[in-house]
């Protein structure tokens, strides 16, 4: 529908406004791609064919002439499962869909405008959003000293919920270097899920600092109960939310 379509590129501008905001406030890293951010989206698709191929036998996936380059490359993965069937890290990973890597801001846009939104997903679903390389399971070499915060969301809210998450994790908002790792938005039947991943659980201050962002980002009321689990416990208990508090 035309209101649809309206709304989605309203929705659109505001975000990329956000981002505009974001880079703005940032080093000066990717100043060099300030203007000409209006390229069409045809022009776009044709500098992605036309991209140098890498040395590897994998395209290397970098920023189209005149993006707006990430600090960090992403991947988004996604996953589904019946549940009530255990899972083995083996069958989780078999299970797990690489969906794209994307290197700039129009690129992020390009894979996210195409994608269902959380709300709109049935079933045991989950949604990954993690730094290219790295894989969103618990023994991968960059998660397995860390661990994540969990929020449990009651139905309605993941949509816009992992949308600012994921604005706010690709804008740098966290401001703890490399720590970040990745986010996933997970849905269920009662309840959805949100959690961050960083690389060092035993680090207090940089989680504290996670968790003081990650509520100011998603505008948390004050009452909302944040868990901090440890991929460790996870490993141990098959789970990663099993053990942990409930919200609201």
């Amino acid at each position: 529908s035309g209101s649809h379509r309206r709304d989605g590129r309203r929705r659109r501008a505001r975000m990329n406004n956000k981002f505009d905001a974001l880079k703005d406030d940032d080093s000066g890293d990717h100043d060099q791609n300030e203007e000409n951010s209006t390229q069409k989206d045809g022009e776009k698709e044709k500098n992605d064919r036309d991209k140098p191929q890498s040395s590897t036998k994998r395209k290397a996936v970098v920023p189209g002439p005149a993006e707006h380059p990430l600090q960090y490359n992403y991947t988004f993965w996604y996953s589904r499962r019946t549940p009530g069937r255990p899972t083995s890290s083996q069958s989780y990973e078999q299970n797990i869909k690489q969906i794209g890597t994307f290197a700039s801001v129009e690129q992020f846009w390009r894979f996210y405008s195409h994608m269902v939104r959380p709300g709109d997903l049935t079933g045991h679903s989950d949604f990954h959003l993690f730094k290219e390389g790295i894989k969103p399971m618990w023994e991968d070499d960059a998660n397995k000293n860390g661990g994540k915060w969990i929020i449990r969301l009651r139905k309605g809210l993941a949509s816009r919920c992992w949308e600012n998450l994921i604005l706010a994790m690709l804008g740098e908002q966290f401001m703890v270097g490399e720590e970040i790792c990745g986010a996933v938005v997970s849905v269920r039947f009662q309840e959805d899920i949100i959690s961050i991943w960083n690389k060092t659980a035993s680090d207090q201050a940089t989680t504290a600092r996670i968790r003081d962002t990650l509520r100011r980002v998603l505008n948390l009321p004050p009452n909302t109960i944040m868990e901090y689990k440890t991929h460790t416990d996870s490993i141990k208990d098959n789970s990663s939310f099993r053990n942990t508090k409930i919200t609201l």
